[in-house]
This record gives structure tokens, C-alpha cells and sequence, in this order.
């Protein structure tokens, strides 16, 4: 017996400790809670807290004055500064893409069927996603981009960095945006 005790004493300490916690869940005791038909349920912990709550009286807060921050007092662009800015430009392009709103009517190429990106030379469907994702839907606003904005862009493509000036992405979007298909496979090949 002895044997047997000293080969299995983990197995049933671990089974004896298992059946006490199921015991103790199982047989506690359970809280009373008083129900009213006024009252939410009040449970016998909560009343001894609700009732020196009642006899204490309730402190007057401060007043606060709160000065208007002047132009002078900016401490040069903190930390989700135009954040208020950024939800609403994001709530409003998504509205308007569900109602049919014409929300960014003055950039250029933002109205109409949005283009398949992919018949650019170079871009995938990875790359083409992250251009959507950007607000790059048609030729024309690729073709409108200047120098700079290619450079910020490029600057958030991870993995495809530098692709947008490498394969000459612009200036594609360019020939496609005008329609001049002839002038585009001249140059970068059959589309």
C-alpha cells in the first residue's frame, strides 16, 4: 500500500484539492438580495454603504474658472492636438461614401467610379489597397500629385516605399487619366 501512496501522492492531492474548490463553489453560501419595486436589488454590502451615503451630506464642489487658452500659450502641436478634426474629416468621408454625398467635391478626380488602380505598371493589390486607403481611387488624383505629396505618401507604404517614383506611377496615372492609351503603351508597354 505504501508503494501505491508513494507512486501516486501528486495524482491525488491534486484530485482532493480539485474536489474541495468544487465543494466550496459549489456549497457556499449565496447572497440575499432584497428586491423593491421603487429600488434596484440591494444586496446586504451595499446597504451599510447606501445608507452612510445618505447620512453624509453631499460636499459643494469649487467653482472652476477656466481661462481660454490664448495663441501665444500653444506649446507647438501636442499630442492629439487636431484629433477632434481628424474624426470629423474621417466621419465625413465615410458618410459620404455610403450616402453618395459629394463630400470632397473640390479634389480633383473625386467624383465619378473609382479607377482600377492595378493597370498601373507596379501596382498590386496590396499597393492599390494602401492607395485607397490613402483616398487615391482614381488616375486623376494620382496624376495631380506633386512632388511633395509623392514623397509623404511614399513615406507610409512600409514595404513599398520609393515604388510610386521607381515605376513612374504619376506619370502613368497621367497618360490613363487623359485617356491617351496609344502614348501610354508607347511608353511603359501594352496595358
Amino acid at each position: 500500500m505504501s508503494e501505491l501512496w508513494a507512486a501516486y501522492w501528486p495524482v491525488i492531492l491534486i484530485a482532493v484539492a480539485i474536489g474541495l474548490i468544487t465543494g466550496f463553489l459549489i456549497f457556499r453560501p449565496k447572497q440575499r438580495v432584497t428586491l423593491t419595486k421603487d429600488e434596484a436589488p440591494v444586496r446586504p454590502h451595499m446597504a451599510v454603504a447606501q445608507t452612510a451615503e445618505v447620512s453624509r451630506p453631499m460636499p459643494t464642489p469649487a467653482p472652476v474658472t477656466v481661462d481660454p487658452p490664448s495663441p501665444d500659450d500653444s506649446d507647438g502641436g501636442g499630442e492629439g492636438e487636431d484629433l477632434a478634426d481628424e474624426a470629423a474629416a474621417a466621419i465625413s468621408d465615410v458618410t459620404g461614401e455610403f450616402i453618395g454625398a459629394p463630400v470632397h467635391s473640390h479634389l480633383p478626380g473625386s467624383r465619378g467610379v473609382p479607377d482600377d488602380l492595378q493597370k498601373l505598371k507596379g501596382v498590386g493589390p496590396k499597393l492599390a489597397g494602401l492607395l485607397q486607403s490613402k483616398g487615391l481611387v482614381r488616375f486623376e488624383q494620382i496624376a495631380a500629385l506633386g512632388s511633395e505629396d509623392v514623397q509623404r505618401i511614399d513615406a507610409d507604404l512600409g514595404a513599398f516605399r520609393g515604388r510610386l517614383t521607381r515605376d513612374r506611377v504619376v506619370e502613368q496615372a497621367g497618360y490613363l487619366a487623359r485617356g491617351d492609351h496609344a502614348g501610354y503603351e508607347a511608353q511603359f508597354g501594352k496595358l
